[in-house]
């Protein structure tokens, strides 16, 4: 029939086919319906929580199954890019401690309380030398294993408590308060863990794996810098934020450094009566020189305790601190071939291959000296000002002295390195006795005379004075082994 086109037809509606199934009652979702999470959401940990938890997961096997020593190494030696790179790391923030702990006193508790942190540093500096009784070259030249890793570390557990011992009678003897003994001991018991923890760092280095002792030592520091400065900012309380820098530095020595130095090196020959004897007998001229040393340093900042306030402290030491780089950057390169001199001393027909190693390392100081000179004189006194908030540039002459004063601590404490490895230690304490002797009265006389500038130029002629007779007593020794005596 044909269409009726007025006629009015209802259209139905189509409607689409499902393409999901019906969301069931009670909000329960079918199989067809589970969404798969996004891919994006899977975080991978980063590198350092990594290695975090894998170091955690080891210890933590190492703890239950109760044999450190008997863990397999992970680690490989004779990485000497590694050695360079981890113990410049270490070291850099070793040396950096010290200015860094003043920055944050001297910015959060002023110039004076500074000073008073300043001068418990320079005692439990002073007294670390104790602790590490000149034993860590000596121990890392042992290259036959002559004395057991025990031996070694018996020494240093005994050194350590005679450091606590000495620190606490000192402080009595200066009768300091409450105040100022809390901040020393603090400081003391940071530098005990120093201390001990220089031992298995230097088994780590006696095993060539000196990489590890490195990142060892940045742990420790970058911990109790950490701590401090916290605590410090919530409390403005300098002898407790001492405290909790060495709990951060007992933290560091118990969860990272021992377990590390056991893990990463074959077990240790048992400890014997007589190798801990002979060690104390043949390592104490190493100590006496190395206290004896660090005393003719610090001779100047007990000069100036008795006779100025302590605010002259923190300004010594913050114009100290480029001098000291010095001696830390020319320890970056020598450091690391201690044990590569060794083996060349080894040999007698590479002795004169060790006499120019040793002159060129001279003049590589010389070198470092005159561009720290440079740099002091152009952008490193505004620096120091900038970092300090303090007036550093009515010291500019005293700056530039206190530079050449680096220069020579670096040549006598790499000449010591260089004794040491020769083996003839014994010979060269009466010079550091020497030295002492004259750098008492001339601190003195000049810090009376001439307040904070006697004290940087007392520094300078002492250090001068050692230098000169450690350089004519190494003429000697070789001379002497030339000869065959």
């Amino acid at each position: 029939m044909p269409r009726n086109p007025f006629k009015r037809h209802e259209i139905t509606p189509v409607r689409p086919a499902r393409t999901t199934p019906k969301t069931p009652r009670y909000g329960v979702v079918t199989k067809a319906r589970r969404k798969k999470p996004a891919q994006a959401s899977s975080k991978q940990p980063t590198f350092l929580a990594r290695v975090v938890n894998d170091w955690w997961n080891r210890l933590i096997a190492a703890v239950f199954g109760g044999k450190f020593s008997e863990q397999t190494e992970q680690y490989l030696a004779h990485q000497t890019t590694r050695d360079y790179v981890c113990n410049t790391i270490g070291q850099a923030t070793w040396g950096m401690l010290f200015p860094l702990l003043t920055m944050v006193a001297t910015w959060l508790v002023g110039a004076e309380q500074a000073g008073l942190f300043s001068m418990a540093f320079t005692v439990g500096t002073l007294l670390l030398f104790l602790a590490n009784y000149g034993v860590r070259t000596y121990q890392v030249s042992d290259l036959d294993d002559m004395r057991s890793f025990l031996d070694y570390q018996i020494n240093r557990f005994v050194t350590c408590a005679a450091m606590l011992l000495v620190g606490w009678m000192w402080c009595q003897f200066r009768g300091y308060d409450a105040y100022m003994f809390s901040i020393c001991m603090g400081v003391l018991v940071f530098r005990a863990a120093d201390g001990l923890a220089d031992v298995y760092e230097g088994r780590l280095q006696q095993k060539d794996k000196l990489y590890l002792a490195g990142l060892s030592q940045a742990a420790r520091c970058v911990l109790g810098l950490v701590a401090f400065s916290l605590v410090l900012l919530v409390t403005r309380n300098l002898a407790v934020a001492s405290f909790a820098m060495a709990v951060g530095a007992v933290a560091s020595l118990v969860l990272l450094t021992v377990p590390l130095a056991y893990f990463e090196t074959e077990k240790s020959l048992p400890a014997t009566v007589r190798g801990v004897k002979e060690l104390f007998v043949e390592c104490f001229p190493l100590f006496v020189a190395l206290f004896l040393y660090n005393l003719i340093d610090s001779v100047p900042k007990f000069a100036m305790e008795g006779a100025l306030s302590y605010d002259n402290q923190l300004y010594y030491n913050a114009m100290y601190f480029p001098a000291h780089s010095i001696l830390m950057v020319a320890g970056f390169i020598y450091k690391p071939q201690l044990v590569r001199l060794a083996r060349i001393w080894d040999d007698p027909e590479r002795h004169r291959r060790f006499d120019l190693l040793v002159l060129a390392m001279i003049g590589v100081i010389a070198l470092i000296t005159g561009g720290m000179a440079l740099a002091m004189g152009t952008v490193g006194i505004p620096l120091m000002s900038l970092m300090y908030g303090l007036d550093f540039e009515q010291f500019r002459g005293l700056c530039l002295v206190m530079v050449g004063t680096g220069g020579v601590c670096a040549c006598i404490d790499f000449l010591y390195q260089i004794i040491t490895v020769l083996r003839a230690q014994g010979e060269v304490s009466k010079l550091y006795l020497i030295a002492f002797a004259f750098a008492v009265p001339v601190a003195m006389l000049l810090v009376n005379f001439a307040g904070l500038a006697g004290a940087v130029v007392g520094s300078l002629v002492s250090m001068a004075i050692l230098l000169v007779l450690l350089v004519m007593e190494y003429f000697g020794i070789r001379r002497r082994m030339s000869r065959g005596y």
